[in-house]
């Protein structure tokens, strides 16, 4: 019986963290080449690889029971994934989204045909090969867009998807179709990244175009996720990661949970929540009063990944403590609030500095719970 085996079950760990890393200078040297024609597809996976078994052994240095492949294979967290599902294509858009005095790279998704999940995606290929690397000694998270990242206003073909009943009933089966195929590779810990949820929490919706009400989305959200959850394996760990937007160190919105937290914390049928709480835009805990006693646990995204500076480690441990007020101590855990580079650009932070805070998150936890 492999660690990975053994200890998923445990999982989301006390130190968790949320999965993408910063891209060293050599990756991005060989991205560029490949655009340029210079080295082949095949060329730039070894160069892949290589750093992926780099940063595999520096998260088991610092002391993490999880480990991921830092998104070292993608250009954004979520287009990657989507974009290789059948009836979805990958563009350049006319303009970027707007984040915090800065708008990104123009890049989008949008719906071309029926959806559905396509059984050759190159993420499967990718879990394998990065579960070999690690080899049982640690467990591997695999980390996705959530199915929500697909009901953007912009993204959904009226003509090809009228109605959204049919559009979303499409998409919670491209979802279960992508679960097992994860599942039937080793997949064990799964996670979903959902911009789109927290968005539902902002005090303008940034994905909308006031087709339906901020109740309705949120329902809708709801069902979408526990439909694509409905026959999970009993085995499968799956978390869901929200998000305010992570660009270069910025952000696109902010709103405290309170909107979302009666429907979604209470009845998202999941087994832990990373909530981003590093900074006011995400407001205080008492939403979290509403997650079930006993239930998903919260990992707590008390330790920022937008800047280098280590945080105070009294600091932490009281608003850790301060969250004891609605979720017990045994239910929380404690991560950075977001990725180091949810996109190829990466966040103002050296790796250095990086690598300090996932083993200053290490530190703290074994003080905490021990």
């Amino acid at each position: 019986m492999t660690n990975q085996t053994k200890t998923v079950a445990t999982a989301p760990f006390r130190a968790d963290h949320v999965g993408s890393l910063l891209r060293p200078a050599n990756l991005h040297t060989a991205r560029a080449e490949f655009k340029e024609g210079k080295i082949s597809a095949e060329q730039l996976r070894e160069v892949e690889t290589q750093e992926i078994k780099r940063i595999v052994e520096k998260q088991l240095e610092v002391g993490l029971e999880v480990v991921t492949d830092g998104e070292f294979r993608r250009t954004w967290w979520h287009f990657d994934f989507l974009e290789h599902l059948n009836g979805i294509e990958g563009y350049v858009s006319e303009k970027g989204r707007p984040f915090q005095g800065i708008e990104t790279e123009r890049y989008n998704v949008r719906n071309t045909g029926k959806i559905s999940f396509n059984p050759d995606h190159p993420f499967i290929r990718d879990f394998i090969e990065l579960n070999e690397i690690v080899g049982g000694r640690a467990v591997v998270k695999q980390t996705i867009p959530s199915p929500n990242q697909l009901f953007p206003s912009e993204i959904r073909n009226r003509e090809i998807y009228p109605n959204i009943e049919d559009y979303a009933n499409d998409i919670i089966q491209a979802y279960r179709d992508a679960v097992k195929a994860f599942y039937d590779a080793g997949v064990r810990y799964l996670q979903f990244d959902d911009v789109y949820i927290a968005g539902l929490s902002a005090e303008k919706l940034p994905h909308s175009d006031d087709e339906f009400t901020r109740e309705e989305l949120i329902n809708l959200a709801l069902r979408v996720v526990n439909g694509v959850l409905e026959d999970k394996p009993e085995d499968l760990i799956v978390t869901t990661h929200l998000c305010r937007g992570n660009y270069r160190s910025t952000w696109s919105f902010e709103g405290s949970y309170a909107h979302i937290a009666p429907t979604l914390f209470a009845k998202e049928k999941v087994d832990g929540f990373f909530l981003e709480y590093d900074d006011d835009r995400s407001g205080d805990f008492g939403p979290l009063a509403h997650i079930p006693n006993g239930g998903a646990k919260v990992i707590l995204g008390v330790v920022t990944s937008k800047n280098g500076e280590v945080e105070d480690k009294e600091l932490i441990k009281t608003r850790i403590e301060e969250a004891t007020q609605y979720v017990p101590l045994e239910q929380l855990c404690l991560s950075p609030q977001c990725g180091f580079s949810s996109t190829h650009h990466g966040n103002e932070l050296t790796e250095e500095q990086q690598w300090a805070k996932l083993k200053f998150i290490v530190d703290v936890a074994k003080e905490v719970w021990g």
